[in-house]
């Protein structure tokens, strides 16, 4: 077959949510596929810092911060933080709306205060809620908001319980920014992404692959999450997770079964990017 391009969303589909360590099956598959001449990716709204305990296991490069930082190697192919204009009024304007804010530059994250209560009188939740409610009980580096020092912000990732307390935010911010909320099914709270529109995952796909000279029409995409939306929409073969939003899973092409139960392995040899052990 043509050499493919994949991509590949961590929590919830590399990962089990907040995890850094991908199944044994996953990391196999991905070495085949390696070997057979693909090239795989990661493809996350995790910022630079928090690819780093992934990036070990032998990945070709990533799409980082939703779209706003992507390198192949050693060789940085976009690189897009907020303005300082863009950050101050978005972080003001979640204050202001009482709207908890964790904020990603390329090397850290720092979140408010009281956003570890929060989570813990949440119900419900998807794979995003779960991995920031990891994060914050196994201390991965995300810092108290009073530590920020003033670096570039890729991305802010939100949460609060009710709608109108974002709805002053997406009045002034929406021309600029988009507003990935996730599917939170019996959960009663909102959490989701504040994204620059100059770029998504989809974009940073298309520009590994003007690097690379490959069509778009040979990449694959694996995501669980509506922030993986235009990952799947842009590649030439989407593919969500068992475990996923619903929404989701009617924009792809493929179901494969959940992280848990070795749905990337599975869906390798499926597409034909290992050979089946079967007889």
């Amino acid at each position: 077959m043509d050499k493919k391009l994949i991509f590949l969303d961590i929590d919830g589909t590399l990962t089990a949510p907040g995890s850094n360590e991908p199944p044994a099956s996953a990391l196999e598959a991905i070495r085949l596929a390696q070997q057979a001449g693909h090239k795989v990716f990661l493809c996350s709204g995790r910022n630079y810092d928090m690819l780093r305990p992934l990036l070990g296991f032998g990945f070709d490069g990533a799409v980082a911060s939703g779209g706003g930082y992507v390198f192949m190697g050693e060789r940085v192919l976009y690189d897009c933080p907020m303005t300082e204009e863009q950050k101050e009024r978005a972080l003001r304007l979640f204050a202001e709306g009482g709207v908890l804010r964790t904020i990603e530059a390329k090397d850290a994250s720092w979140c408010d205060e009281g956003m570890g209560q929060f989570l813990q009188q949440v119900s419900g939740g998807n794979s995003e809620l779960l991995r920031w409610r990891e994060a914050l009980e196994k201390d991965l580096g995300i810092r108290p908001m009073k530590e920020y020092d003033g670096r570039p912000i890729y991305k802010v990732v939100f949460m609060c319980a009710k709608p109108e307390q974002l709805a002053p935010a997406i009045r002034e911010l929406e021309g600029e920014f988009y507003f990935l909320v996730q599917d939170l099914a019996g959960a009663n709270c909102l959490n989701g992404e504040l994204i620059n529109r100059k770029f998504d995952k989809g974009s940073g796909i298309r520009q590994i692959c003007e690097a690379l000279d490959c069509s778009v029409e040979d990449t694959i995409g694996f995501g669980d999450s509506m922030n993986d939306l235009e990952m799947i929409q842009t590649v030439g073969t989407g593919v969500c997770m068992a475990n996923g939003s619903p929404n989701l899973k009617k924009q792809s092409d493929l179901v494969c079964p959940s992280v848990q139960e070795d749905g990337l392995a599975w869906a390798f040899r499926e597409l034909g990017l290992v050979k089946s052990n079967k007889n």
